[in-house]
């Protein structure tokens, strides 16, 4: 179809089957009426059902928003969280200061791209061993192809458990979530990425985050949609204490206090 058919047939009012506002009467959110079917529903409800289409049991939506609690680390060295304090800095919005943490967060190897990478695998080596795969070959076909599994190894701290999955698992039980076949494989994994790599390679939350949702029927764009907003709460507080400090004093450094061993410095000829 040619750029002008799609425009011709997308011509005229918009077709939704997401909602529409009728100011002064009603607001229809993904079919349901916006101020009667969600009278009594959190702001995690709505931003859930918002993603699904779908409403959850209490405990399940407790289980989801714990992983954005259990994420959200107010400390300004990390990636988003410095976006956001840099913003602060120099004095942007509080909206371009959060906005463009969000953004950032879309990183490869701490953010978003981790766990879409690690859920694409789960859904794959899931249905892999369904269909009778052993799961060491799919690990090692996994690893002969990318190099790496996502969710697996944090950068940071790569010998040790990740510590919010001790308190997620505690907060499953507590809720009665059990845990699920994408959860299982990726614990299944852990163990088999020790025996193939001969090392331990322990799983990170971002498997966690995902092997939840993914559980509970969420598709692998439906897990990437929940976990957006997931670090908002930490970067607020990077961005405020940014504000009370003077403008451009938040990371501020001297060239001379960075080690610097690459390329000597060049002169520009006319």
């Amino acid at each position: 179809m040619s750029k002008n058919q799609v425009l011709e047939q997308f011509e005229g009012p918009l077709p939704t089957s997401m909602g529409q506002c009728f100011p002064s009467e009603r607001t229809v959110f993904r079919g349901l009426d916006l101020h009667t079917a969600f009278a009594e529903a959190d702001w995690f409800e709505l931003y859930i059902f918002s993603v699904t289409g779908r409403r959850l049991a209490r405990a399940e939506l407790k289980v989801l928003q714990s992983v954005w609690v259990y994420t959200s680390y107010p400390d300004a060295r990390l990636w988003c969280n410095r976006v956001a304090a840099l913003a602060g800095s120099s004095r942007g919005t509080a909206g371009q200061a959060l906005g463009a943490g969000i953004a950032s967060s879309e990183g490869a190897i701490f953010g978003r791209q981790t766990e879409t990478g690690s859920a694409d695998f789960l859904v794959r080596a899931l249905a892999g061993v369904k269909a009778g795969e052993a799961l060491e070959q799919v690990v090692r076909e996994e690893l002969k192809r990318n190099k790496r599994i996502m969710g697996y190894g944090r950068p940071v701290a790569t010998p040790y458990v990740d510590e919010r999955i001790p308190v997620t698992l505690t907060m499953m039980a507590r809720e009665g979530v059990a845990i699920g076949p994408h959860f299982q494989l990726a614990l299944e994994i852990e163990a088999m990425l020790e025996k193939v790599l001969g090392r331990r390679l322990p799983m990170t939350y971002a498997a966690v985050a995902v092997a939840l949702p993914l559980d509970m029927g969420f598709s692998e764009l439906e897990c990437n949609l929940y976990m957006q907003p997931g670090f908002l709460a930490g970067m607020i507080p990077c961005y405020i204490e940014a504000l009370e400090r003077p403008s451009g004093a938040t990371f501020a450094l001297r060239c001379d206090r960075i080690a610097y061993t690459g390329v000597a410095p060049q002169t520009w000829e006319e």
